[in-house]
């Protein structure tokens, strides 16, 4: 009996110990979940009714992420793109019912995206103007121009992207409506990531993406260095909690009926959770030095061989405000515009939340989206542009963004 009480104390022991070190060894901790995505078919006519519905899907489906211990930051709700259903409504009136849909997602407290102002270049630019007040005039709406496809560039809608970009600079708070426009290219729909998310189709889809910045931290500043071994790991670590993801959203789709469009696994960061610095733990040094280029396409190799139905961008996030280590490298100038289109030649999302200086103009907002556009259209593969200029901000002036998913950092001089 004795025998029994002591061993029993030695299990008690042990597994208190296995508590304390966390995570297995070698194993990284969750992601989490940054968007449940559902994408329908907006009727303006009976909107309400079909937000509640979708609604309760995506509430499902976070409370399904939630009990197997995913925290689940967003969900979303994706529109076929905003002009098929203002057809035949005034400005006026188009932009009452945007405030209205916008106060609703405020209320029910989920992201809305109106779909793309452009889907090509042959598109009535019209719409785009009408997009620009909207930015400037609502909260919560997210939207996009199409500027490169399977066509080619969309020179058009470049040149309408940088309207949009510049109108919203000078008519938003903060200039802050930018952070809700990208400029897309090359990028498939149902991808679940924001502003960039659209879809074509008859809806009833979801999909879903990650926040796993903390996996790619712990992989790559347990491996300095070793690129053979990190990527053998860390595509090890993506695919085990891009699987078990997957396999939720399997459940989810055979018990609400929705259809499972896909997971993009690339590794989204936010605030101090830095892709970052993860790429400085693994290089040595600072991001943007030598190395730099060589961690971002071996991250993305390991992304782009994550086993699951992959949707999206796929690749590597660099959003400069949106990761704290990235500003403050940005402020210090470590690396430029040019830098980020040299990652994205080998993974990348283009250029998302760039801080610029207010007095950029139309014409070289044109020529920074047209680099992006040509870049995506030439590899061939998803890349986006989501800029952001600061009305009365000058070269060495630290940006005032007032948004919780934002940092701030010193504004740096277009080259």
């Amino acid at each position: 009996m004795a025998a029994r009480a002591r061993w029993s104390w030695f299990v008690v022991l042990a597994l208190f110990l296995l508590l304390l070190a966390g995570p297995a060894h070698g194993q990284s901790p969750k992601p989490k979940v940054r968007a449940i995505t559902a994408f329908i078919r907006l009727e303006p006519s009976h909107y309400q009714q079909q937000v509640a519905d979708t609604l309760k899907m995506l509430r499902a489906a976070k409370a399904e992420y939630q009990r197997a211990g995913y925290e689940v930051e967003s969900v979303r709700i994706t529109t076929q793109p905003f002009p098929q259903y203002i057809k035949g409504m005034t400005d006026v009136a188009a932009l009452a019912w945007f405030r209205a849909y916008d106060e609703l997602s405020l209320k029910e407290t989920f992201d809305a995206n109106i779909g793309p102002a452009m889907l090509s270049d042959n598109d009535d630019p019209h719409p785009a103007e009408l997009l620009a007040s909207v930015l400037s005039e609502t909260k919560n709406l997210e939207a996009s121009i199409i500027v490169a496809g399977e066509d080619g560039v969309h020179w058009q809608a470049v040149r309408a992207a940088a309207r949009v970009i510049k109108h919203v600079e000078e008519h938003s708070p903060h200039s802050q409506g930018n952070f809700n426009f990208t400029a897309t290219a090359m990028l498939a729909p149902y991808g679940p990531f924001y502003p960039g998310s659209y879809h074509v189709g008859a809806g009833h889809q979801f999909s879903v993406g990650l926040e796993s910045a903390n996996v790619v931290d712990t992989v790559l500043a347990a491996t300095p260095g070793n690129h053979a071994v990190a990527l053998q790991r860390l595509t090890q670590e993506l695919s085990r909690h891009a699987k078990d993801c997957e396999h939720i959203a399997q459940r989810i789709e055979r018990h609400t009926g929705w259809t499972y469009a896909g997971l993009d696994p690339t590794p989204a960061p936010l605030g101090k959770v830095s892709i970052g610095a993860a790429i400085e733990k693994f290089s040595g040094t600072r991001f943007g030095s030598s190395g730099t280029l060589a961690a971002a396409a071996m991250i993305t190799q390991a992304v782009r061989s994550v086993p699951v139905k992959q949707i999206g961008y796929v690749g590597l996030m660099v959003p400069v405000l949106e990761d704290e280590r990235l500003a403050e490298r940005w402020g210090q100038g470590a690396y430029t515009i040019d830098s980020l289109l040299a990652y994205s030649a080998v993974c990348g999302t283009g250029l998302d939340t760039v801080p610029l200086p207010g007095d950029v103009s139309e014409e070289q907002l044109e020529r920074i989206l047209g680099d992006v556009a040509s870049l995506a259209y030439r590899w061939r593969k998803p890349l986006s542009a989501r800029l952001q200029p600061v009305a009365g901000k000058k070269p060495g002036e630290r940006t005032e963004f007032d948004d919780p998913f934002l940092t701030n950092a010193v504004l740096q001089p277009l080259p």
